[in-house]
């Protein structure tokens, strides 16, 4: 239908949200220039419609192009002030890069235009990163509770998993882990739930429970080095075929330029091919773009792993 008819933003819209949807579940980066593809008549205009600008800057995000994402999200703003998602996007950006203040004004926006609970799942989710995690996790529990059934299967895997998330900070891992229980009972795939509920169990030397979660699932790189870190604990068999497709995934990334999962090849270049230094240089690097904890922690273990205080000095101010 769309190469009849390029020109056509419903079927385009459509098709590229299916595509960035199929990302979010198997975490195959193709997928993004699928969806890239399907905006091609409006990729560099100006003028292109609000859902196109907030499904460009989505794309932009996800590899990484922040400045070049809240430039379309600022465009879209502008065009339609009301327009919810370009609000969470530019949001979620701010958090990543730790610019909590701004996160937080597009976070108090949306309490105007859509659920509570989505909304306060935004406040939630910064003020549990700068000092206020009980008070947060309590809050967005009460306003999950008050949706009911009105929340969707979507926003429930959503909430479940931020407070999941925060519970697991606040070092409260029977919690962090029932709320991540709860999220996969919904049945959506979903690959960043994927990842953090494996990591938990990492934390917990469960492995074998890492390789029943993930063992079909390495199509994802994020997930595949997942697997790989508690295959290789188990001395499983599946360990050096898995370890060196990861190996050429990283260096074809590396040749397309492609930055994104510089966290995960950090942990990876640390834990399972024993190249700390290596693993400093891309955990430093991804510290410049991307700001979460997740990025912290990788950059904190490289920089300990070589006792070299100085490196982490960014993490310990």
């Amino acid at each position: 239908k769309l190469s009849k008819d390029p020109k056509n933003l419903t079927v385009a819209m459509n098709l590229a949200r299916a595509y960035y949807s199929q990302v979010a579940e198997e975490g195959d980066p193709r997928f993004i220039g699928y969806a890239q593809g399907a905006l091609a008549p409006w990729w560099n205009a100006s003028d292109a419609p609000v859902e196109v600008l907030v499904m460009r800057a989505s794309i932009k995000q996800y590899r990484h192009e922040f400045s070049e994402a809240l430039a379309d999200l600022t465009l879209a703003q502008t065009k339609d002030p009301k327009y919810v998602t370009a609000w969470t996007t530019s949001a979620a950006i701010h958090t990543v890069q730790a610019r909590y203040d701004q996160a937080r004004q597009h976070c108090d926006k949306l309490f105007s235009l859509t659920s509570r609970l989505l909304a306060q799942g935004c406040v939630s989710s910064i003020d549990s990163l700068t000092g206020k995690s009980a008070q947060a996790y309590a809050s967005l529990l009460k306003e999950l509770e008050l949706a009911g059934a009105q929340a969707t299967p979507e926003q429930k895997l959503w909430v479940q998993t931020r407070l999941a998330e925060m519970a697991q900070r606040m070092g409260d891992l029977v919690l962090a882990e029932k709320h991540f229980k709860t999220a996969l009972a919904l049945g959506i795939s979903d690959g960043y739930l994927q990842a953090a509920y494996a990591d938990l169990l990492l934390q917990l030397k469960r492995d074998n429970e890492v390789v029943a979660l993930l063992k079909d699932k390495t199509r994802s790189d994020i997930l595949l080095m997942r697997l790989v870190i508690a295959e290789q604990k188990l001395n499983s068999p599946e360990f050096a075929k898995h370890r060196d497709v990861l190996v050429a995934r990283f260096e074809a990334a590396r040749q397309r330029g492609d930055k994104v999962h510089q966290t995960e090849e950090s942990r990876f270049n640390l834990q399972v091919l024993n190249k700390p230094e290596e693993a400093l240089r891309l955990a430093q690097e991804n510290w410049q773009v991307q700001r979460e904890p997740r990025d912290a922690l990788a950059l904190l273990e490289a920089a300990n792993a070589l006792k070299n205080k100085e490196a982490a000095r960014p993490i310990l101010d």
